[in-house]
């Protein structure tokens, strides 16, 4: 016998939704959901795969399902989500049933899909996390490279947005460099909290099939099972909140540089320029040249808290499932992208700066040199109190802040202005790198073999 597939809702018994409700309850998700079509095409296969372990498909019918799903991964561009079917797994559901007939009819036996989208997002948010990781190991490597090769240039260290102390552009870039990795350890973190297999769980009390969780868990490339079936539910505002805050610090981040960027290329300072490439001009001023990328990377970075703020809100609920949940896919969509556009511009930015040494060495005036006078005060004896008023007492009389510093004798100790640890900065980086590129080999082994998975019955 073979199933009769007509688009409809997965639920729906009888076609009486109000179509104001429809339009209402369904929302953007026929658009949203065609980013997670190659995740739902292996979340179902690694589901099937399990239904086969357990007899609830046969290989011969497991074999149909993996041929047709590895089908649509060609047809990305082409599939598209009718809004009578609300979701992917409505759409991917319907097309296996409409191909296979009673075979695409078994397929949803023991999931929900409170678990589908989990899984879905899960597998997305795997691959996209360790693209942003990547991504921010590459920009952190610019930035040392950039920042090693002006690493002798002097240039004014600001507090209060005052001149303070000397300090070196390679200081400046290596700062933004560690920046950076520390940002993809807070991804690495993201990434990990992702990284557990919620199939098996339905709705939130478990499937009542004896389902193999770790099989699929190990089959779908997962590094474990979230174990508790209804916490997969409750957890599932929180790890996308746990993903918007980590990119929301790495947008706080890289929104410092992009400031430091903008101010760093006025003429007023004139440190930097960035080349025409990476510039706009103005409409009606002929002569104007725009920071516009580092002004919107600047602004992007300021979306983040909001979209973070979401996740946090609709996730003040009871237990359990809640139709809330449909609402954060947005916002997580929203800011992986925009991290991964941000992240882009950053890696390139650095070859596009060039810096004007004479510019930053004559705004390293003499008046910087004072806390450095100061303890050579004390060295000799004097107590910091009294060689602090008898510095200041000196540089505010003798029109210090005027005249460019003499000679300039930076600290060399551990991440000082004279010793920026670029070996150090490249290490971490090596090992950064490392984590990421292993962790895509990995995932895409298991996704690979997977496509090919020979039936397996226990």
């Amino acid at each position: 016998m073979t199933t009769t597939h007509t688009p409809k809702k997965l639920w729906e018994t009888a076609p009486t939704l109000d179509p104001l409700v429809e339009r209402y309850t369904v929302g953007d998700d026929p658009d949203n959901d065609l980013q997670l079509l190659p995740y739902e095409v292996y979340g179902t296969l690694g589901h099937a795969a399990g239904l086969c372990r357990i007899g609830v498909l046969s290989p011969a019918e497991f074999r149909r399902v993996r041929e047709a799903l590895g089908e649509l991964l060609f047809k990305e561009f082409d599939f598209k989500i009718a809004r009578e079917q609300e979701d992917i797994h409505t759409a991917v559901e319907q097309y296996l049933t409409a191909k296979l007939g009673d075979v695409g009819a078994k397929i949803h036996a023991g999931r929900s899909r409170n678990d589908q989208v989990q899984v879905d997002v899960r597998l997305f948010l795997k691959e996209r996390l360790l693209r942003v990781h990547g991504l921010a190991c590459e920009a952190a490597r610019a930035w040392g490279t950039f920042g090693k090769k002006h690493a002798e240039v002097l240039v004014p260290g600001y507090t209060h947005l005052q001149r303070a102390m000397p300090t070196t552009v390679g200081h400046w870039a290596a700062s933004h460099a560690e920046a950076l990795l520390e940002n993809a350890r807070l991804v690495r973190a993201a990434f990990i909290e992702a990284d557990s297999c919620p199939l098996g769980s339905g709705a939130g009390y478990g499937a009542s099939l004896p389902l193999d969780r770790e099989y699929v868990s190990q089959v779908l490339g997962f590094s474990r099972v979230q174990r508790n079936t209804l916490r997969v539910q409750t957890s599932r505002p929180r790890l996308e909140a746990a993903v918007l805050s980590a990119l929301a610090i790495l947008a706080r981040d890289i929104g410092v540089l992009s400031e430091d960027m903008c101010l760093f290329t006025t003429a007023e300072f004139g440190f930097f320029s960035l080349d025409e490439s990476f510039t706009t001009g103005s409409s009606i001023m002929p002569q104007k040249r725009n920071p516009d990328v580092v002004e919107l990377t600047r602004a992007r970075a300021a979306l983040f808290p909001g979209w973070l703020h979401q996740a946090l809100a609709v996730g003040a609920l009871p237990s359990g499932y809640h139709r809330d949940y449909q609402l954060t896919k947005g916002p997580l969509f929203d800011g992986i992208r925009t991290a991964v556009e941000m992240l882009e511009m950053v890696e390139r930015m650095p070859r596009s700066l060039s810096v004007n040494a004479e510019r930053c060495r004559a705004a390293v005036t003499e008046d910087l040199l004072s806390t450095q006078k100061a303890l050579e005060l004390v060295e000799r004896g004097v107590p910091f109190r009294e060689a602090y008023r008898r510095v200041a007492e000196k540089a505010r009389s003798a029109g210090a802040s005027s005249r460019p510093a003499g000679k300039v004798e930076l600290p060399d100790y551990c991440g000082a202005p004279g010793n920026p640890g670029f070996s150090d900065l490249a290490a971490d980086h090596a090992s950064e790198a490392e984590w990421s590129r292993a962790e895509y080999q990995s995932l895409g082994t298991a996704w690979r073999r997977l496509l090919k998975l020979e039936p397996s019955v226990s």
